[in-house]
């Protein structure tokens, strides 16, 4: 079967999530952790990415991005691996394939979903029971947009202006937003999505897309919640 083309927009966020290879381990130290910021700070850069959310968990990695051109998010990604996959084998003595085959993405219907999903991915550490709360895990980009720490890696979104008219402001109105759960629903269509590629939106904003783009882009599938999702 015919690898699924991935497709972006110009200006329109992504959410990308790749995984190791059988979901072993792509960190082993807090050095492994700078090394691969550094580099992503480096693409985002270089390929005119905007990165407002992150999580770097033991064995994946979520990033929400806006690219400013349709080959943004794959060069950035590129260029990530390009660099971090030669130092985790040579620190580690290992070979072979890091990751579980090609990154994932989805497209966001920012004005629905932009906040939900930055949520989603600086609350996997959360999900997977290893803080209590997004502000404890070291490795995302919570402690930026949550409590307004500096973070060279984060740019913020519009709609993350838009919660207020100061800075202050801002992040209480985001860290405020942590104490509603997302709803099982919608933490299904995010899952849904960026494992099947298609976009994250109602059916206008598939319109929308496949209006841009000339063709059709499908819908993701729907149905219970895998039991190997959570964490993710």
């Amino acid at each position: 079967m015919p690898r699924k083309r991935r497709f972006y927009v110009a200006g329109m966020p992504v959410h990308v999530v790749q995984r190791g290879n059988n979901r072993d381990p792509i960190f082993f130290d807090d050095g492994d952790y700078r090394a691969y910021l550094s580099w992503l700070k480096e693409a985002a850069l270089k390929y005119h990415c905007k990165i407002h959310a992150y999580v770097l968990m033991t064995n994946h990695v979520h990033l929400l991005v806006t690219p400013e051109d349709e080959m943004g998010v794959s060069l950035m990604m590129q260029y990530v691996g390009r660099y971090y996959v030669p130092y985790i084998n040579h620190s580690y003595g290992r070979t072979g394939t890091l990751w579980e085959g090609r990154y994932k993405s989805s497209l966001i219907d920012a004005d629905a979903y932009f906040l939900t999903c930055s949520r989603y991915i600086e609350l996997n550490p959360v999900r997977a029971l290893m803080v209590a709360h997004p502000r404890e895990y070291v490795w995302s980009s919570y402690a930026a947009n949550g409590e307004g720490k500096l973070d060279e890696v984060v740019t913020s979104h519009a709609l993350y202006h838009a919660l207020g008219a100061t800075d202050e402001e801002r992040k209480l109105a985001y860290a405020a937003l942590f104490s509603v759960h997302i709803e099982a629903a919608e933490l299904l269509d995010i899952r849904a999505s960026w494992q099947t590629g298609t976009p994250l939106g109602n059916d206008r904003f598939r319109d929308k897309i496949e209006g841009v783009l000339g063709r059709k882009v499908g819908q993701s599938r729907r149905g219970r919640p895998s039991k190997s999702l959570k964490g993710l």
